[in-house]
This record gives structure tokens, C-alpha cells and sequence, in this order.
């Protein structure tokens, strides 16, 4: 099932090119807002499954005519995980697992706009991620048993500004708009296999990641399993997985961003910068391969160096 929120944050149900609407179906969930009632149903699908299958048999209308929303407006954490690819392979060893939190306030849905800010970074990039949704309550989970806590999966985009004088991830990751996620939840069942999906993200239409899940360095099961023994994860989470680094490139103004993991849809966004500043177009791996050093520099704008 692809569980979506679209126009004034309404429950929908997209199958193809239609969503059905299933506001109905939930209606008794009790919610201050959009993201009280996904984690709520989330927590209970179990009980909801029959009556949203059963709202989704009748008409849909085009996809296309509604506003999708995030499908988790907010949700209660969001962990990254931290240098999690193999790179394709070229890592001599497997990096030291690691996390970092991203601020709820940070996600942003289908055809919204990454907006970067007015702070000298060395360069703005977005980091493709398939990430997992929690959904039920993980406290010191074995790995063993860490596939049982999943309800779903999602396209999820990191959002950084590196550089920065401030250290750690906290400036670098939780600026606001630097999450994009969508354009829905896809339930578990519908994956077969979540550690071997190609991960693509398009940039103005130009391929600059792709890679398969099946490059990361501590496997789904095993992240669950660490992030539960450092704190609890709750129903409506999210668990970002990490990134091959290789592909990644410069976001800039204007824009047109596009990430699918398959099976999980394409996420479109955009991307603003009102200073217009500007880097190349190279990825990390051009400059390894020219035997260059750190991120392109940036070209013209406010911070450029001379």
C-alpha cells in the first residue's frame, strides 16, 4: 500500500496514476495535526488496514490534480545514518557505524522547494537515501528482529551545507527545507527486498547517483539494532540510511531535483538560493578521478573566494 497526505493533508491511497481518498477510514484517530494522525496510524495499522483498503476500492481521481504533501509531516525523530556505503566497493574497511538527528522542522514534500540559506558553505548538496519508517516501538532490538519494527519505506533526501565554521552535523543537516521526503510510504510488503533497490537522483534531468542498497557498509537490520541500544525509536520514525558519496554534486538555483529508489516513486522538488550563487557541475568522483581534493569550489556569489 502507497499511503500518501495530499491537498489539506488528507489521508489518500495511491494506486497508479490515481489517489483515493481515505479521510474517512480514520476519521476517529485523534490529532492536534497531519502528523498525529500518520503516526497514530501507523502505531495501529492492524486495525485501519481493512477500512483504508476498503475506502480505496471505489473511484480515485488523476494524481496529478492534487497537491501531495509529505506523507510524515512531522515526525517524532529522524536519524541519518553516517558514512554508511562502501563507496562501490572502493572502501579499504567498513567505516565505524554512526548516526546523527535532522530536525522534524527540516522535511519538506513533493514539489516543494529546498530554499539554501544565506551562510557561507563550501557547497549545498542533497544526499539520496531510501529510508525506513518505524512502526512499532524499538528499544534494544536485535537485529534478528529489527525487520518486525519496519512499517514502510520512502524516498528521503539529506540536505546539507558543508563547511561551515559551526562543527558537527547540527548546522549542516537541520536547516529548514534540507529534508525532502515522498511522495509517499510504501508498506513493507510491497519490498521485497529493501537491501538491493537502485537508488537514482536526477539533477535538471542529468543522472548524477546511482547505486543499489545492497553498497551499504551496516545492513538495515543492524542500523535498527544500534540506533534502539543509543535511544528508542517510535512509531512514524525515521531512519535514513546513508548515501554513496561518489555522485554527489552542487545544488544551486533553479534547480529541478528528482530521487527514486525503486518501488518507492519519484520524489520531485526544487531547489532556491536568492544570492544565485554558483560551483560546477562536478561530483565527488570527478575530482577524485582528476586526483582533486574536497568539494568543487564555488565559482561566483557572495562567499566565492577570490
Amino acid at each position: 500500500m502507497k499511503l500518501a497526505m495530499f491537498d489539506d493533508y488528507k489521508l489518500g491511497v495511491v494506486k497508479g496514476d490515481t489517489i483515493h481518498d481515505v479521510s474517512a477510514a480514520v476519521a476517529d484517530i485523534v490529532r492536534v495535526g497531519p502528523g498525529d494522525l500518520m503516526s497514530s496510524l501507523i502505531a495501529n495499522f492492524d486495525a485501519y488496514r481493512g477500512k483504508i483498503e476498503a475506502a480505496a476500492s471505489g473511484p480515485g481521481v488523476a494524481l496529478g490534480s492534487v497537491r501531495l504533501r509529505a506523507p510524515l509531516p512531522k515526525p517524532g525523530n529522524i536519524v541519518c545514518m553516517a558514512v554508511n556505503y562502501m563507496e562501490n566497493g572502493t572502501l579499504p574497511k567498513k567505516p565505524q557505524i554512526n548516526a546523527f538527528h535532522k530536525a522534524a522542522t527540516a522535511v519538506i514534500g513533493p514539489g516543494d522547494t529546498m530554499v539554501l540559506p544565506d551562510e557561507p558553505a563550501t557547497i549545498f548538496e542533497g544526499e539520496a537515501e531510501m529510508a525506513l519508517v518505524i512502526g512499532k516501538r524499538a528499544q534494544n532490538v536485535s537485529a534478528a528482529n529489527a525487520l518486525d519494527h519496519i512499517f514502510g519505506y520512502m524516498n528521503f533526501i539529506d540536505g546539507s551545507a558543508r563547511g561551515l565554521a559551526s562543527a558537527g552535523f547540527f548546522a549542516m543537516k537541520s536547516r529548514a527545507t534540507f529534508c525532502p521526503i515522498g511522495p509517499y510510504v510504501v508498506t513493507k510488503d510491497e519490498i521485497a527486498d529493501p537491501q538491493n533497490l537502485p537508488v537514482k537522483l536526477w539533477v535538471n534531468g542529468m543522472c548524477k547517483q546511482d547505486f543499489n542498497t545492497n553498497d551499504m557498509a551496516h545492513n538495515i537490520a543492524r542500523c535498527i539494532e544500534w540506533v534502539s541500544s543509543v535511544h528508542t525509536l517510535e512509531p512514524g520514525d525515521i531512519l535514513a540510511t546513508g548515501t554513496n558519496h561518489r555522485g554527489l554534486s552542487s545544488f544551486m538555483d533553479g534547480d529541478q531535483v528528482e530521487l527514486e529508489v525503486q518501488g518507492l516513486g519519484r520524489l520531485k522538488f526544487n531547489v532556491r538560493d536568492d544570492l544565485k550563487r554558483t560551483w560546477s557541475r562536478e561530483t565527488r568522483q570527478d575530482r577524485k578521478e582528476k586526483g582533486q581534493e574536497g568539494p568543487t569550489p564555488q565559482l561566483t556569489g557572495k562567499y566565492a573566494q577570490a
